[in-house]
């Protein structure tokens, strides 16, 4: 099950927190159709979310129509668990792909949150791992190229789909257009295409019928100037020197709420 696989990345889970997740995985879902919203900005969210299937993705709209995605959204994750004290949205939540959520109640996270502690240090993980990605992609706007900005986001989202177990060997769905990416790198989408189409002319990346194939994930990794460190996966130890060691660190020293 992705969210397992996802929590597992950070805290090892007892087989009672394996039995808590799957009651929250079985909560009652909704599904979006692609190019929809689930929540908009302003509206009262009642429930926290968890991506069962497909992609979405969490932007902000200016008022002349732009838009500018902050993040992904992929199976395994929660849509934003600051929605458990959220009063009103302070961004949107939009489908890419059909989108299935799990809606799941306020009082049945917090009876998670306080019966379960292992799910608790690992819902903390998630959330700094949250906050590292955001400050990454700060990075990835104001300072990278337009080819290490592409090539990053394409090493980010191989590696969160690898962690959970929804990539085969290197190759993963990638069902953004040249649109969504523009709107996530802060590129034009004609930027965008010159951009892939240098990155398949230097075998890169191969990018067809909505897969991506990364040929040589070490070179691309270099092209972008990717350091996968802030995104703590212990599984990209398989293909990265960050990870390596780091597993039995993390799960003797979890983090400590202050």
């Amino acid at each position: 099950m992705p969210l397992t696989r996802r929590l597992e990345e950070y805290i090892r889970l007892s087989e009672s927190d394996r039995k808590e997740l799957a009651r929250l995985s079985a909560q009652p879902t909704r599904t979006i159709p692609p190019r929809y919203d689930l929540i908009r900005e302003g509206e009262v969210p009642d429930f926290v979310y968890l991506v069962m299937s497909g992609w979405g993705c969490h932007y902000r709209t200016l008022e002349d129509g732009r838009r500018q995605i902050v993040d992904f959204a992929i199976p395994g994750d929660f849509c934003d668990l600051n929605l458990f004290i959220l009063d009103r949205m302070d961004h949107s939540i939009g489908a890419i792909t059909r989108f299935k959520v799990a809606e799941i109640r306020r009082d049945v996270l917090h009876g998670v949150v306080t019966n379960c502690p292992n799910i608790t240090t690992a819902l903390w993980w998630v959330e700094l791992v949250s906050k590292s990605i955001h400050r990454e992609w700060i990075v990835n706007v104001a300072q990278r190229s337009a080819q290490e900005r592409i090539s990053h986001l394409f090493c980010e989202i191989f590696l969160r789909l690898e962690s959970v177990g929804l990539a085969n060997g290197f190759s993963c769905d990638f069902p953004l257009t040249q649109q969504d990416i523009a709107d996530a790198t802060g590129l034009t989408p004609v930027h965008v295409n010159r951009t892939i189409q240098e990155l398949r002319r230097q075998e890169l990346v191969v990018l067809e019928r909505q897969r991506l194939t990364i040929p040589d994930l070490a070179r691309l990794q270099g092209v972008a100037f990717f350091n996968s460190e802030y995104l703590h996966h212990r599984r990209l130890s398989r293909h990265t020197d960050e990870g390596r060691g780091a597993d039995e660190a993390r799960l003797s020293n979890p983090p400590i709420a202050v």
